[in-house]
């Protein structure tokens, strides 16, 4: 499957906080489109302030499993 958007790259701030809050397998279970939107979504953000409140979400919405960007999402789907 390839991407329609430009791969995102994963900043190290973004990195070391699923390894520090353990959601990298999380994170790495995702499927590709979902990462990259994630990680498109963080970059876009303007003030630090709205960065960190993304960065949280995803965080968020990958350790409750079943949201992504606020929409219900379920790995069998």
């Amino acid at each position: 499957m390839s991407l329609k958007r430009p791969i995102q790259p994963m900043p190290d701030d973004i990195a070391t906080r699923l390894e520090a809050d353990g959601l990298r397998p999380a994170y790495d279970a995702r499927p590709p489109y979902q990462r990259n939107d994630y990680l498109g979504w963080i970059a876009q953000a303007k003030r630090p302030k709205t960065r960190q409140k993304r960065i949280d979400q995803m965080c968020d919405e990958l350790r409750g499993g079943r949201l992504y960007m606020k929409m219900v999402w379920r790995k069998d789907a």
